[in-house]
């Protein structure tokens, strides 16, 4: 049985021992290292809204334009597209490894303007965002109210209100979403009723975005020689007060 070389000729293990020692240094103080490192794609990720439609419409009528305007943006990789029934619509869009994500969110943004002549006119109302941030979650939390004092709705407001904003402030966070639904009103229409008036949702829309509108009302003896002049108001969007 042949013995180990090493065991033979041991100033030839020590030197191969201490040159493998020397290379790990040098790689050690040479490489780069990051607590974070990017290992997946830069990806901006653009939401749009539109309220009452179905999957198919929000696929024809907002992703098609916006991908076909999105498609071909400096350093894309492949793109994605999502539409649910609820009127939500979400593209990601990859990019290459080591694109610049502000950049990368610009170009973006740039595209979904120039399609915005193309989308049905409610969801330009409600506005198309564009951010840079990864598809995975990063980290789920959750608040409770342990003596059951309050419910998830006031939760949720909460957490709009007070801690949402400051989560999206800190360094390295792309976003924060809130699994819960807000404080919101939900009118129901009678189909009857509104057959005998002969109308149609949209005439009940546009009747409560004209009575709930804020404008300015001007003022009260602006051109005029009296010393005091006065701001006037009224009672412009409906406010909801609440009462524990």
């Amino acid at each position: 049985m042949k013995g180990n070389i090493f065991i033979k000729r041991p100033v030839m293990a020590i030197s191969i021992s201490i040159v493998i020692l020397l290379v790990g240094f040098i790689s050690l103080i040479s490489l780069p290292v990051e607590q974070y490192p990017d290992i997946a794609p830069p990806t901006v990720v653009v939401d749009a809204t539109y309220t009452g439609a179905s999957a198919d419409a929000v696929m024809n009528s907002v992703i098609m334009p916006l991908e076909e305007s999105i498609n071909g943006v400096e350093n894309m990789m492949y793109i994605t597209s999502t539409a649910t029934n609820s009127g939500s619509a979400t593209i990601q869009v990859y990019f290459k490894q080591g694109t610049d994500p502000d950049m990368a969110a610009v170009n973006v943004q740039n595209r979904v303007s120039k399609a915005q002549g193309l989308l049905p006119a409610e969801v330009t109302k409600i506005g198309v965002s564009t951010a840079k941030r990864q598809t995975s979650f990063l980290q789920i939390n959750s608040l409770v109210s342990t003596d059951g004092k309050y419910d998830e709705t006031f939760l949720a407001n909460y957490l709009d209100i007070n801690v949402i904003p400051e989560i999206k402030r800190i360094e390295g966070v792309g976003d924060a979403t809130l699994l819960g639904d807000t404080y919101s009103m939900r009118i129901w229409l009678n189909p009857e009723r509104m057959a005998q008036y002969g109308l149609v949702p949209d005439d009940v829309t546009a009747v409560l975005g004209e009575q709930n509108v804020e404008a300015p009302a001007g003022n009260l003896g602006e051109n005029s020689p009296n010393v005091f002049q006065y701001a006037l108001r009224y009672k412009g969007r409906l406010n909801l007060c609440f009462h524990s």
